[in-house]
């Protein structure tokens, strides 16, 4: 076996952030993830949506690794049997429409596990399949602000402002993981059993499993004004020596800024040691590293034992020595783009590692492979096909 997933194959129907993640996970383990598209492409190919590069985003390029692709009228006739036909060689299908539109199109769950009584269906959404909310579009920031994360974000920056949106989609990422290790986890339940199912991944259900501040209010009955108050006395005990005193948060130095997490209590003691204080004031500590460079007060604070980090850019995280050491990027051939550096799997796996072996695929390029080889069509009847707009290729 060379990679984990090596003997599945998925028909991705997704599409934006949530869907695109989490089939990726699945194609960089292995999996044959085959990228279903309507004729004109998915939203990441319309220059409306933004700068393209090689014909896609580049968010399009960064959650489409590894995949194959085809370009497919499913509202045509001809279209829609060809997806059956492939339903019928498939382990799994994952989509992220509004729930009722795969059983518009006449591709719900019921109609494809008579297709093939084994498939694994994963319906992605907002809010899930059922429930008041089921029919509400939503993406990453609605799940984050049902969930309680907007208004910490607000409070965290300044408790008597306004609730403020996270940035880096987690309302998609973290939902599209745990999709992908529910999707993994029926593959081994239909191992076991012979028995396909259903998957209801909800980003909202999601996002209130991952925010631990709705367990502390159940554990404690107490909103998160009373526990803000709560800490804040408990901060002015620490401060006058009735606890342990930390140091953390986003410090300025010379050329940037570093965020350090002064929680470790040796790391503490060391720091009093090498400044010479019997007791740790966070305005002393700022002063102490302001006039340091950002690597020298990284170190400064690394060798006392406290996690620290140089605070960066995107752009400048990819040059990081041990982002680097961590084999974090690799180096892929676009059609269009040539050779560039993509982000590599981030799990290392001793037998059985996740890997990133090609680029995001081009609008339908691999039509005629999956046509001809899965499903015994002519070249002439792949041609006929195009002639009709059933299928479609990049230009």
């Amino acid at each position: 076996m060379k990679s984990i997933l090596e003997d599945i194959k998925v028909l991705d129907m997704t599409h934006v952030w949530f869907g695109p993640w989490s089939t990726m996970m699945l194609a960089e383990m292995g999996a044959e993830v085959i990228k279903v598209e309507p004729p004109w492409g998915g939203l990441g190919r319309i220059p409306q949506q933004g700068t393209l590069y090689g014909g896609a985003s580049a968010t399009f390029h960064h959650l489409n690794l590894n995949k194959k692709a085809i370009a497919i009228d499913l509202k045509n006739p001809e279209g829609l049997k060809i997806f059956k036909e492939l339903v019928k060689k498939a382990d799994v299908v994952v989509q992220n429409f509004a729930p009722g539109t795969m059983e518009r199109m006449g591709l719900g769950y019921d109609v494809l596990k008579e297709v093939n009584p084994k498939i694994i269906y994963a319906a992605l959404s907002g809010f899930g399949q059922t429930g008041p909310y089921a029919t509400w579009a939503s993406y990453a920031v609605i799940a984050e602000a049902m969930a309680g994360f907007a208004k910490n974000q607000g409070m965290n920056v300044d408790p008597e402002g306004p609730p403020l949106s996270m940035t880096g989609a987690f309302g998609d990422l973290a939902p599209g993981t745990m999709a992908a290790m529910c999707i993994v986890g029926a593959i081994r339940y239909r191992d076991k059993t012979g028995k396909g199912q259903m998957i209801d991944v909800a980003q909202t259900d999601c996002m209130v499993a991952y925010q631990t501040g709705i367990t502390n209010y159940l554990v404690t009955g107490k909103d998160e004004l009373e526990r803000r108050a709560e800490q804040e006395e408990r901060r002015k005990q620490q401060q006058g020596g009735g606890g342990m005193m930390r140091i953390s948060g986003i410090l300025e130095v010379s050329d940037g800024h570093i965020h350090l997490a002064g929680w470790r209590p040796k790391g503490m003691e060391k720091l009093k040691e090498v400044m010479g204080v019997e007791e740790l004031e966070q305005d002393a500590v700022k002063e102490h590293v302001k006039t340091m460079t950002r690597d020298e007060a990284v170190k400064f604070f690394s060798d006392v034992g406290l996690p620290v980090a140089p605070v960066y850019w995107a752009s400048e995280a990819t040059k990081d020595p041990h982002v680097r050491a961590r084999d974090m990027f690799v180096e892929i051939e676009h059609p269009k783009m040539g050779k560039y550096e993509a982000v590599n799997f981030p799990v290392k796996m001793s037998e059985s590692p996740g890997k990133v072996t090609s680029h995001a695929p081009l609008l339908g390029e691999h039509n005629k492979q999956v046509v001809m080889e899965y499903l015994g069509y002519t070249e002439e009847q792949y041609d006929e096909l195009k002639k009709k707009g059933v299928m479609a290729e990049g230009v």
